[in-house]
């Protein structure tokens, strides 16, 4: 629609509703542009129809207002928050009915670190999923490890925290070093590499993952995907020392063990040589204090069974002795003798005993035994 000015002599006039409207206008003929700024004032409502926005410019101070239907802002998952920077996809555009310029926005992208940290959150999210990062995946770490693979920086002060904490702690301590690329694009392969290589080593027990602290662009390579997945596949447990306490990259999640820093690595794979020398010697007295008690208790039972072997024969002979009373007693009390100190009498016929009348004949001569002596006597 052609805007119409009004004619007062020799000006022009607009009216605001013609001159918002010709404004208007003009600037829908501008085309789609990316515009990059910092989210303030961020207003969503359920019941509003529009999601809106302030787009500021982090080093000057601009700032443009941004209008975008919720439905799309809705598809788009960004859960933004105040303060991420973002790029956004829209046109110009005016406002008519009170003049306000915005930018009506068709698409939204997080980009710089708010990009990639919803990449990394997504990716977190992916790889736990799998059971990547779960706790039963965990392996212990060996108590003395032959042999320590360490990868790390070339001339890196890692290398050196790691290696001196490692000696000083433990002197017999075998370090083997693989020095590579910890940061930029070609350092997830080269880790990855290094990680296959000392795995073929001989004894190795463990490795550590170490690199001193960094910006967060720094520490991303070891939140890569291929080289978060080789860390919990890795044949060898591994010790994941990257950045300082409040880093917390992926491959910490996926190590067997996280230390806050590369020196607190060190602690994790090997003991004090002091610490574990004092509790040998502790072990080795309580070990004599033992051995001590067990002998005296050896020798109290010693002593015991000399005197039970001592008092063994005469005891022997008391229970014999007791046993053969107690045998004479039965046959004492079985003795015909028994019966004579009774009263009774035995009686022989020629040696024979006379059990029954009918066995002797008047006038026959008979042997009467009594309890102190015998005589002789005739049948009448």
């Amino acid at each position: 629609m052609k805007v119409e000015a009004l004619e007062y002599g020799d000006k022009r006039v607009y009216t605001v509703a013609s001159f918002n409207k010709g404004v208007g206008a003009w600037l829908s003929r501008l085309p789609t542009v990316w515009v990059e700024g910092e989210v303030t004032e961020l207003r969503r409502q359920a019941a509003w129809q529009s999601v809106f926005l302030t787009l500021k410019d982090p080093d000057g101070g601009a700032s443009v207002g941004v209008t975008m239907p919720r439905s799309k802002f809705d598809a788009l998952r960004l859960e933004l928050k105040d303060g991420e920077r973002v790029h956004v996809f829209g046109r110009p555009e005016l406002f008519e009915q009170r003049g306000d310029f915005r930018l009506r926005a068709l698409s939204i992208e997080r980009f710089g670190i708010g990009e990639h940290l919803a990449a990394l959150e997504r990716l977190k999210q992916k790889l736990a999923a799998e059971g990547i990062f779960a706790a039963e995946r965990k392996r212990p770490l060996p108590r003395l490890p032959r042999r320590i693979g360490l990868v790390t920086g070339n001339d890196a002060a890692a290398k050196r925290d790691v290696v001196t904490s490692v000696t000083a702690r433990f002197p017999a301590a075998q370090v083997l070093v693989a020095e590579v690329y910890v940061q930029g694009p070609r350092a997830p392969a080269a880790i990855i590499d290094a990680l296959r290589r000392l795995c073929q080593q001989p004894e190795l027990d463990v490795i550590v993952l170490a690199r001193g602290g960094g910006s967060f662009e720094d520490l991303l390579p070891f939140s890569d995907e291929r080289l978060v997945r080789a860390v919990a596949t890795c044949p060898v447990p591994v010790v994941s020392a990257v950045g300082h306490e409040q880093d917390t990259p992926l491959c910490d999640l996926a190590a067997d063990a996280r230390a806050s820093t590369p020196t607190a690595a060190a602690k994790l794979v090997v003991p004090d040589l002091r610490d574990l020398v004092e509790r040998l010697d502790r072990q080795r007295a309580a070990l004599a204090r033992g051995a001590r008690r067990g002998l005296e208790r050896h020798s109290q039972r010693v002593i015991v069974l000399v005197e039970r072997l001592r008092r063994a024969p005469a005891l022997a002979v008391e229970r014999k002795a007791a046993r053969l009373e107690r045998q004479a007693g039965r046959l004492r009390a079985l003795s015909p003798r028994a019966t004579l100190d009774r009263g009774y009498a035995i009686v022989r016929k020629r040696e024979a005993i006379v059990r029954a009348a009918r066995e002797v004949e008047p006038g026959d001569r008979v042997e009467v035994e009594v309890a102190e002596g015998a005589f002789g006597a005739r049948v009448e």
